[in-house]
């Protein structure tokens, strides 16, 4: 009996043992599709392409996020690292100083900014603009608590931080270092017009950032130096020389800087540049003030257009180097086709002796004007001017510095040269400071800057083209680029979770054993994150208090990137590639020739933030989406709504503004504002709402978006949202008024209307509607359907069906549905490509439209497409160009064409362009059969609305020859066993049947 009992209680405990684990993998599959539906949530993919790379510095979270600071602190302070400590006061009283920590730094006073003044009613510091006063003024109002003054007060009350006198003060500072603002700005590098001036007194007085700058105590001793420097150099002359292209972007189309004077005769012309390839020369000393004379090398292997860089002074002439590659691309025909011969000397010597040297040459004599006849003159005076423009942009950026380097310093001087007007005179001088650094300090700089971070031990920091690490991080102090820690006294509880990230996890049990902390009953730490849980947990309960000595004696210093470089640097970079996915590995691709972007020409007009003003309100929009993802990813819903609240409030406050400017609200520049941000932002809030099943706060925020976003294509999508939302809550004749009202909505397009359309159908029928609706028999008309049957593998809900194929192999349902129709199906040719392969046609066939010369359209150098090629501008702007070139693709032309611009742009990146997936054959085949009349009427389409036609093509292409140069073509969408029609493919189907294709439905049924 006794061992029936002790096996009784085993099977017991392995039976609730199983059952546990049941239970438990129960919940975690249901929190698994908790969070698959959380980042399935309509709008969030769109969000984290706008967003990008995380910023870890938020500089606006503290007084946005006031009542959320500590425990959304507490949740992403991972991501966001620079989270100020919470307090009531605004980010000017913090003290944030130029060296990040948060804190006013020893030798430098504390900075109010003139951006902030004080709640009448809570003392609270909040930005003095007309949006955050009235909404804080109503949350402060609305909490129940007393009011200290009354509504007339407040009504007169003169929201001021500082007397009549001080701003006096101040506003003639302002105009005295708007002066020096204004000297220091220049045209930008693409722009074929001058920039507006900017009256900067009263945009800093008004939107002052909120992060001051407060440089070390050199401050200003460095300051004057630099403009010492920037006058040495021309800068603040009024003539601004356009520095040429970059080698790495040679074939970018750029306007050229017309020449005030050209010199008929240039002989006695002065050039300094750098002698490069040493490694490759005869001589490997040199000696300061050598005589140098210049070569043709015809012969070169690696360049046909080498110059070499010979020794006068050596009896055989030994070859010291060669001139940089991208001045002797223009000066080796000067020396061949026009005689023209350079010597010179040695400038200086180099630390090493194989870094670039610089030297100085002259031009000594020339072929005689007369003797050239005039479009030779017009060839030679275009060479000369090339060649001054390389000099003159080699001084900019030497040879010697890396790569990396020189792109970095491009960025920042770059979007300087082109939005001056976007930033204080500090921030700009914080900035053009970059270039006085060492060459060290620069590369330093770059490298902490690109990678995860915060900290770094100084201790690991070694690079190989870094020569002396200790004097570059000195430099990079002494300009307030990077900070120190060096004593606990500096550490903080934030800053300790920081620099724990940066122990491995032996030095994590060593810190634990020392401390003698003990685990609690029945957990255990196997990873990291459990282990700097543990121990700062310990810390916070006083068991560790040598906690910060522990970690220091293991770290040694530690460095980390200012608040301030960190943000400045981050809003050049945005600046610069106008999309947050874009950093400077960017630069690295097309050195590695892995990308090349496509030539076109850069025409500036308009700016993308005509004031500072609006970059501000942008930055700060984009901070709110950044917070609002990663919330969702921490499932804090309370600071979810807190964003959602801040958007919604947001874009109440600019109704009346857009409502006055909507004639510009539909164009590409919209998509740099705020409230398109905002729009973006609500939009995902508005999903998450219904996720929660919220539908009453989803259809109040879907009819805000619809009024005050009067131009955007997502008018549809908000339109049959706030429709659907209404029938959940049992308004169905409001549903219904949405959705016919919607109808009459131009923005209104292609899957969307479609939905609008049935949804008028279902549930306008009688006694609702009496008469039926025009669209009727459009909408209702039937699409050809072919049933076949397959084996199915697995018939799992969830997962995608695999089948056997008819050779037997396993297959998905496409490629089963490929091989009926090369069988009985009628011997069809074809691909599985959905809209990949008709994006691929489109771009080829419209490449030049694409690329045309548009104004504004093309901005930095890294673009695949016009910013506008999703707006309705895109067709508008080109319609001539578009209609000329439709007609020669409905004449049959469109193989030419098509060929003609496969040979030309092979390998170049252009958006919907896959080079790798499709074939040259295939897409002549398919364009062959297809026929000019359909593909000229599917390019127009997509011209006119390339964003809501640019998806929801059918599955197969496929296409078969009925002789030497005919053929037919057919379109097929795949169903499976459970699939059914998206209102976007029924609208792109019936489409397709509007312009003549032949299309049809093939439903595959698991073979019983």
């Amino acid at each position: 009996m006794g061992l029936c009992k002790i096996w009784r209680d085993k099977l017991k405990g392995r039976r609730r043992a199983r059952n546990t684990a049941q239970v438990r993998k129960r919940w975690e599959c249901l929190l698994i599709r908790a969070n698959l539906s959380i980042s399935m949530l309509t709008g969030r993919e769109s969000l984290i392409r706008l967003i990008g790379k995380r910023r870890r510095f938020l500089p606006n979270s503290q007084y946005l996020f006031p009542s959320h600071s500590t425990s959304y602190s507490n949740s992403l302070k991972k991501e966001n690292g620079e989270v100020p400590s919470c307090s009531d006061k605004g980010p000017s009283e913090h003290g944030m100083d130029i060296l990040g920590n948060g804190e006013a730094g020893a030798s430098g006073d504390m900075v109010c900014d003139s951006g902030w003044v004080d709640c009448p009613v809570c003392g609270n510091r909040l930005r003095a603009t007309d949006y955050n006063i009235n909404s804080h003024l109503d949350t402060c109002l609305s909490r129940g608590t007393k009011r200290k003054l009354t509504q007339r007060t407040l009504l007169e009350l003169m929201f001021s931080s500082r007397s009549k006198d001080k701003i006096h003060s101040d506003e003639s500072s302002n105009l005295e270092s708007n002066s020096t603002r204004r000297n220091l700005e220049g045209s930008p590098l693409c722009n074929t017009s001058t920039l507006p001036q900017f009256d900067a007194t009263e945009d800093n007085r008004r939107n002052q950032f909120l992060l001051p700058l407060d440089l070390p105590s050199n401050r200003e001793t460095c300051i004057a130096v630099l403009e010492e420097n920037l006058t040495k150099e021309g800068i603040f002359d009024n003539k601004v020389d356009e520095p040429p292209p970059p080698p790495f972007v040679c074939n970018l189309k750029m306007h050229q800087l017309t020449m005030g004077t050209f010199k008929d005769d240039i002989s006695g012309a002065t050039l300094e540049t750098y002698i490069v390839g040493r490694r490759f020369s005869d001589e490997v000393e040199l000696k300061q003030g050598a005589s140098i004379f210049l070569s043709r090398d015809p012969n070169n292997p690696k360049d046909p257009n080498a110059i070499k860089v010979v020794s006068m002074d050596s009896e055989r002439g030994k070859m010291l180097g060669f001139l940089p590659r991208a001045l002797a691309q223009y000066l080796s025909p000067l020396i061949e086709k026009y005689c023209v011969n350079f010597e010179g000397t040695v400038m200086s010597l180099p630390k090493h002796s194989f870094d670039a040297v610089p030297i100085q040459i002259v031009c000594q004599e020339m072929m005689p004007h007369n003797e050239k006849e005039y479009n030779d003159w017009q060839c030679f005076q275009s060479l000369w001017e090339s060649v001054v423009r390389v000099v003159e942009y080699t001084k900019k950026f030497p040879p010697n510095m890396t790569r990396y380097q020189q792109n970095f310093s491009i960025i920042i001087h770059e979007v300087l040269n082109s939005n001056s007007h976007l930033f204080l005179d500090d921030e700009r001088l914080f900035l053009e400071s970059f270039t006085s650094l060492s060459d060290d300090s620069q590369r330093l700089l770059v490298r902490l800057y690109t990678r995860k971070g915060p900290w770094f031990r100084i201790s690991n920091i070694s690079y190989a083209e870094i020569l002396d690490c200790q004097e570059a991080i000195k430099g990079l102090c002494v300009a307030g680029y990077i900070y120190s820690l060096e004593s606990m006294k500096e550490m903080n509880a934030k800053v300790i979770e920081e620099v724990l990230d940066m122990l491995t996890v032996s030095e994590l049990q060593e810190i634990s054993s020392l401390t003698h902390l003990k685990l609690q009953k029945g957990v255990r730490c196997t990873k990291k994150q459990d282990f700097m849980a543990w121990i700062l947990a310990s810390y916070k309960d006083a068991m560790c208090p040598s906690l910060p000595s522990l970690i220091l004696d293991r770290t040694g210093t530690c460095i980390r990137i200012t608040s301030t470089a960190e943000f400045l640097l981050w809003r050049v970079e945005r600046l610069f590639f106008l999309d947050g996915q874009k950093d400077l590995s960017a630069f690295l691709l097309v050195d590695l020739g892995i990308v090349k972007y496509p030539a076109y020409t850069c025409i500036t007009v308009n700016q993308i933030f005509p004031g500072r003003s609006e970059l501000l309100a942008y930055e700060e929009a984009i901070e709110v989406a950044q917070i609002m993802d990663q919330s969702l990813d921490e499932n804090i819903t309370k600071v979810v709504m807190r964003c959602i609240e801040i958007s919604e409030a947001h874009i109440s406050s600019s109704r009346d503004e857009v409502t006055q400017s909507s004639k510009s609200a539909g164009t590409f520049l919209s998509r740099y504002t705020a409230l398109w941000v905002y729009s973006k932002v609500v939009t995902l809030g508005i999903s998450f709402l219904e996720h929660e099943h919220k539908y009453q706060d989803a259809i109040r925020l879907l009819k805000l978006l619809l009024s005050a976003v009067t131009c955007d294509g997502r008018r549809g999508y908000w339109t049959l949202r706030l429709s659907v939302d209404l029938e959940h809550v049992g308004c169905v004749c409001e549903s219904l008024l949405v959705a016919e009202e919607g109808l009459l909505d131009p923005w209104v397009r292609s899957g969307s209307k479609m939905s609008l359309q049935r949804r008028v159908l279902r549930l306008g029928k009688p006694p609702r509607r009496w008469k039926t609706p025009s669209f009727a028999d459009s909408v209702k008309r039937k699409i050809n359907e072919v049933h076949i049957l397959g084996r199915p593998l697995n018939c799992e809900t969830g997962m995608k069906n695999r089948y056997y194929g008819e050779d037997g192999k396993q297959c998905g349902v496409e490629q089963l549905v490929l091989q009926y129709y090369a069988g009985d199906g009628g011997g069809w040719q074809g691909v599985h490509a959905e809209s990949g392969i008709w994006m691929m046609i489109f771009g080829l066939l419209m490449w030049d439209v694409i690329f045309a010369d548009v104004p504004d359209v093309f901005r930095t150098r890294f673009q695949t497409a016009p910013l506008d090629l999703q707006t309705d501008n895109f067709y508008i702007a080109r319609k001539n160009l578009i209609e000329s070139h439709l007609e020669k693709i409905q004449d049959g032309m469109a193989e030419e064409i098509l060929i003609t611009s496969w040979e030309s742009h092979i390998g170049t990146a252009c958006r919907g362009v896959n080079w790798d997936r499709h074939s040259l054959s295939d897409l002549r085949a398919a364009v062959t059969c297809i026929g000019g009349h359909c593909l000229a009427s599917f390019c127009r389409h997509l011209a006119q609305d390339y964003r809501s036609w640019s998806s929801g093509m059918p599955d197969l292409l496929l296409w078969r020859f009925c002789g030497e140069y005919a053929g037919e073509a057919k379109l097929v969408e795949v169903k499976g066993p459970r699939d059914r029609l998206s209102e976007q493919q029924r609208a792109w189907l019936l489409l397709l049947m509007d312009c003549g294709f032949n299309t049809e439905v093939c439903k595959v049924s698991p073979d019983p």
